[in-house]
């Protein structure tokens, strides 16, 4: 049985063609589109600060888990070891825990725990404990299982949208519902019609689905912080802005914070 360490130890291969540039790295291209990841967590921590400030400095927790993922992503797809894909899969395991402590509505949690958030927090930890220690019985369906969990997160913004009529808030769940959706559709294509691409010469759909999660995800964020604030900050009144600047057609996605508890 290889070590876990081991170059190729793990049973996920993606379509990318291995070792095609270096005898160091398995997957080139899906091993270096990761730097957005190191470059768009820093950087929206820095534009999240004054209302991580105020909400709560948990949310730095979450841009670093942003940024481990990255780099255990890159560790996985240059050796394509069977430690590097855990290390990937409980990375964003652990992002998605620390997502719905902060930011779930009270009014979706569980009637048991009565809208109290430290109990939520506490059943949200012992959940992604379990589901790390299950991680590792079927590993090839780990990637499946975390994917999955988008339909709860699809069924909440849809709740959401429904409700509200910020423009703001409903551009930014389309825009990321859009994104989601193209990201996903790629990881899909290059899992499932590896074949196809393999013919045409076209191996980089993994690649792509790096960069555009890791466009979706700031998105997805600055959504659930103006979800979040119409429940949690009362009398406090958030602007969408966009790196770098507000008036270019794209652009990275914060809140600033201008500044009454509403029910579901």
């Amino acid at each position: 049985m290889p070590s876990i360490f081991a170059y190729q130890s793990s049973e996920v291969d993606w379509c990318e063609s291995n070792f095609q540039y270096s005898e160091l790295v398995a997957e080139f291209y899906n091993t270096f589109s990761n730097i957005p990841f190191f470059i768009f967590g820093p950087l929206m921590m820095l534009l999240m600060h004054p209302y991580a400030q105020k909400r709560s400095r948990c949310i730095y927790i979450v841009w670093v888990l942003f940024m481990i993922i990255g780099l255990f992503s890159m560790y996985f797809h240059m050796t394509l070891s069977f430690l590097g894909q855990l290390l990937d899969e409980i990375a964003i395991l652990w992002l998605l825990g620390s997502v719905y402590s902060i930011w779930m509505p009270r009014c979706y949690f569980p009637s048991f725990l009565g809208g109290n958030r430290s109990q939520f927090i506490r059943l949200v930890f012992i959940t992604t404990v379990v589901s790390t220690l299950l991680s590792f019985l079927r590993p090839t369906v780990n990637a499946y299982a975390l994917n999955s969990i988008a339909l709860h997160i699809l069924y909440l913004v849809r709740q959401e949208y429904r409700k509200t009529s910020n423009k703001e808030l409903r551009h930014l769940i389309e825009v990321s519902v859009v994104l989601w959706a193209v990201a996903l559709t790629s990881w899909i294509s290059d899992r499932l019609l590896c074949s196809f691409w393999q013919r045409i010469h076209f191996f980089y759909l993994h690649s792509i689905w790096h960069v555009l999660i890791s466009i979706t995800f700031p998105y997805g964020m600055v959504t659930m912080a103006l979800v979040d604030a119409n429940y949690e900050m009362p009398g406090e009144t958030l602007k969408v802005r966009y790196w770098p600047r507000d008036s270019w057609p794209v652009g990275l996605p914060y809140v600033e914070i201008q500044g009454d508890d509403k029910d579901c």
